[in-house]
Parts: C-alpha cells; structure tokens; sequence
C-alpha cells in the first residue's frame, strides 16, 4: 500500500514509517520539518501543518491509508493552539480521506482520554470517555478520537490506537522530563502508596500501528473501535520511575510528597503562571499531579485478540536498549 503518516518525523511516526518500509509499503510522510533519517528510509516528505487542509489534501492524494500520529503533546499549553492542532487538524486528515476517497485510517490516541482523576485499574475499552479534564491536550485528544470513530463508514474505515507512555531509545518526552527534574533535584514521588501504570516501547506501539493498518478494512472486526495498547506487564509507577534513572546512570529517587500538597502547588503554579502569562510549562501541573498519583493500566485482551498484538519487546530488553543509548551518549559528551 501507499501509506501517509502524519508526523513521520516524530518518536512514535519515525518508528511506524521503519517498520512499514520494511514490509514493503510505500511511505509518505506529513511533517512540520525535513528529517534527514526518514530520506535514508526512502520514505517521501511533504512538509506542512495539519491546520493546513490544501497541505494535507495535497499529501494525502493517491495514498491507500493513512496513519494520523501528529498530534500537539504536552501538560500544559492554550487550549486554542491544542484544539486547532489536535481537533481541526483530524478534521483535514479526515477530509483529506473523503477527497481522495481513502478507505483505511489509524489514529494515535491516548489513554487519557478516559482519565477522570480516578485510579484506573485493568479497565479496557468499555470505560467511558472523562466528563472533565485537566489539561487541554486529552481534552482535544478525546474530541479528536470521537470524530475519527464516528467518521467510520462504508466509504472510512477507522480504528483508534491508545498506547500509554511511550518510551525508548531516543524517547523525547517522558525521559528528558524525568532526567532533567532529577538533574535540579525537582523530582519526587507523589502520595504514600506507589500506583500500578501501564507503558509501551515505542517498537511495541509501532508494530501495533502496523497490525492495525493491515487488518482494516471497510467493515471489518476493528473498523469504529478503539484499542488500548501497553506492554501487558503494568508496573509500580516508583519503580518504572527507578528503572530509567539507573538506565542513565543515576540514583533511584526515594523522596516523596503528600498528594494533597502536590494537588497544592500544581494549582497555585498553574494561577501564577496565567497571572505572569509565562510560555514555559510549569515545574507541576494539576494534570501531572493526577497522572503521577493515581493507577492507570490497562486490560489489552482486545488488542491482542483483534490485532494480533504481542508486545514483543520485554519492558527490561527495553530498559537495557535505553540504558545503552543513553552510555553512548555520556562516551560522546566525555570524548567531545
């Protein structure tokens, strides 16, 4: 098939457009900027912005499919900026799908989208989607994965993919964030009890993208559902915590701060930093609060019955993988 991914260029886009290329797909990729390691793939750039519908139309003509993976990530931002990225951004991609009349579309969602504050344990996909949220990004997330489920027709098949904390070699988000609040000593642990969570390497997420698009089609058993998908094997969310600062090289955090305090700070940085009207995200958000101190995993019954899905990187092959990438980058520091 010709594929379109959108946001080829990022961690979880990169790792699908690798894995398509090497079944033989041919890929096209829908990016913000150029990516010299997509051109060595042999996968074709179009460069734009999803607010952009003559830009994604213009990507999308003679495609087969589309996997939509670009998306505005973070913990805190204007809700405008999200909702146009996020929202009016899935709006182009599906009707880019009804111009040139393309049958198969995989969207990347988020677990978060059903997270409303409360522990999550084991749920799967029949929990409902949060009624409030604390920050816009699972707000628009939700809103988007509502358009793309409704949207499957018998012209679009669509399918919704939730993975959970992506993480690996090369990870942009969740590891810097980590290491760097270790680094200014800003990095505790919320709440007295350690909570369940559920990850995914990004290897596991991709491939998961890449079942999805091969078994979707008009009518099929996963067109109009959502799948969450993790690495089956939940974790206290301390000791994942542990397990990437001893991958790079630093000592396991012990500290710990109530939940109500935490609940606190969040919300008094939140009003200061509206107040100031700062563009940077601040140190701890009541949307982090939440996700660091409530259980969220995950039954993946559903996505390994209907996907074929089996996370076939381990969460310690993982760990080593990251460990590893992260001491060739200290050798390269010492040695430059």
């Amino acid at each position: 098939m010709k594929i379109l991914v959108t946001g080829g260029g990022g961690f979880l886009g990169k790792a699908i457009c690798k894995q398509l290329v090497a079944r033989h797909h041919e890929v096209r990729a829908f990016n913000r900027g150029d990516y010299p390691e997509l051109k060595a793939l042999g996968v074709e750039q179009h460069l734009g912005d999803l607010r952009n519908l003559d830009l994604v139309a213009a990507a999308a003509e003679g495609c087969d499919a589309i996997v939509h993976t670009a998306a505005k990530a973070g913990a805190w931002g204007s809700l405008t900026e999200y909702y146009e990225i996020n929202v009016r951004g899935t709006d182009n991609v599906l009707a880019a799908c009804e111009i040139h009349r393309i049958p198969r579309l995989v969207y990347t969602s988020s677990p978060s989208v059903v997270h409303s504050g409360q522990d999550l344990n084991g749920v799967n996909e029949s929990v409902p989607y949060a009624t409030h949220f604390l920050a816009p990004y699972p707000q628009t997330k939700a809103r988007a994965e509502q358009r793309v489920i409704a949207a499957n027709s018998a012209q679009l098949a669509t399918v919704a993919l939730r993975p959970h904390l992506i993480w690996g070699p090369g990870d942009p988000h969740l590891l810097p964030r980590i290491l760097d609040r270790a680094g200014k000593g800003r990095l505790r642990h919320i709440g007295d009890t350690p909570k369940k969570i559920d990850t995914v390497y990004v290897d596991n997420a991709a491939e998961a993208h890449v079942l999805a698009l091969e078994k979707l089609e008009i009518g099929s058993a996963i067109a109009g559902k959502a799948y969450f998908i993790t690495q089956g094997e939940p974790v206290n969310q301390d000791a994942m915590i542990n397990a990437l600062l001893k991958a790079a090289g630093l000592p396991a955090e012990t500290r710990r701060i109530s939940v109500d305090f935490a609940r606190f700070a969040g919300t008094w940085m939140e009003r200061v930093w509206r107040l100031l009207r700062l563009k940077s995200e601040p140190p701890l958000t009541r949307f982090i609060v939440e996700q660091l101190s409530t259980a969220h995993w995950f039954n993946i019954a559903a996505a390994r019955r209907d996907l074929g899905y089996a996370p076939r990187v381990s969460t310690n092959e993982g760990l080593a993988r990251v460990g590893e990438q992260l001491a060739r980058q200290r050798m390269q520091r010492r040695k430059g």
